[in-house]
């Protein structure tokens, strides 16, 4: 199958970029929550790999999903809702033919973009200590190539670099400058904790940008005006959902387990609200129209 068979969401959200309003999307672990992000009226959603392990393993974003994995995950969003998913493509899982199989497989997921970055493997999430790059060749070499297998279909590819808490916002700059140059259609530092780093790099890296928004760090009290008036296309907010489903899930284990019942817990939806979130009315008109 060649990679442009399938079509992606790729042109509308194009299209929401090229309106000049930053685009917010919340990070979703799992298709339930993309499906969340989209009934409360976020025009994308992002395939967050931090969230994916976490709800896939139960563990932290090292590195331990596998490329096949990642874009199973990533066809189960897409089916799911109706807005772009923006996806976590790690470092391509491999070398040059592994990139290229990957960007392949994303198509065909039928994502609208994929972010690369230029950490060495085993990779970590870009907030935690331990990253470890790639040199700056080698991160424009990887989106060179997957910008090539890519072709002329419609994805978009962001170049990110985890490059700001390991050398500094210098480096951070010259390396989303050598992506962009590469033919990355945005580009993305990872790891901004402060305020003044973020505007550091607002400043000097033209072109379209993203930012990624950690709940409890500074950057979490710039609104989403702030970050557009900065130069920003693109806000991802990786973990927002994640954290708050855990702790309401925590707090109301608790409750239960201290009162021996759910009543009184935290709030929670109903059967009926839960059921019209995941779309039960579609599969029961299909068997009352169907079914035996």
């Amino acid at each position: 199958m060649s990679p442009t068979d399938k079509p992606t969401a790729a042109k509308p959200f194009r299209r929401l970029l090229e309106t000049g309003e930053i685009v917010l999307a919340p990070g979703a672990p799992d298709a339930l929550t993309a499906r969340l992000v989209e009934a409360a009226g976020f025009p994308a959603v992002y395939m967050t790999g931090f969230g994916a392990t976490a709800s896939r393993l139960g563990m932290p974003d090292i590195g331990l999903l596998s490329q096949t994995e990642m874009t199973e995950h990533a066809r189960n969003m897409t089916r799911a809702v109706s807005i772009p998913v923006i996806a976590d493509a790690d470092t391509g899982y491999g070398g040059p033919s592994n990139i290229d199989r990957t960007v392949r497989e994303y198509l065909q997921a039928g994502v609208a973009a994929i972010h690369l970055e230029d950490q060495a493997m085993p990779k970590r999430c870009g907030q935690t200590s331990g990253v470890r790059l790639v040199d700056a060749t080698s991160g424009v070499k990887r989106l060179k190539c997957a910008v090539q297998a890519r072709g002329s279909a419609d994805l978009l590819v962001i170049g990110r670099t985890d490059a700001l808490p390991v050398a500094g916002v210098a480096e951070a700059v010259r390396r989303a400058r050598l992506y962009r140059d590469a033919g990355a259609d945005l580009v993305f530092v990872d790891g901004v904790k402060r305020i003044k780093d973020l505007e550091a790099v607002a400043a000097a890296v033209e072109g379209p940008k993203v930012v990624s928004i950690v709940d409890g760090n500074e950057t979490a009290a710039l609104t989403a005006k702030d970050l557009q008036d900065l130069g920003f296309s693109l806000a991802l907010y990786a973990v927002t959902a994640l954290f708050t489903a855990t702790r309401a899930v925590a707090d109301a284990l608790a409750h239960l387990r201290a009162a021996g019942t759910p009543e009184g817990g935290p709030p929670q939806h109903t059967y009926e609200e839960f059921s019209r979130i995941v779309g039960t009315d579609v599969h029961q008109d299909l068997d009352d129209r169907f079914g035996d």
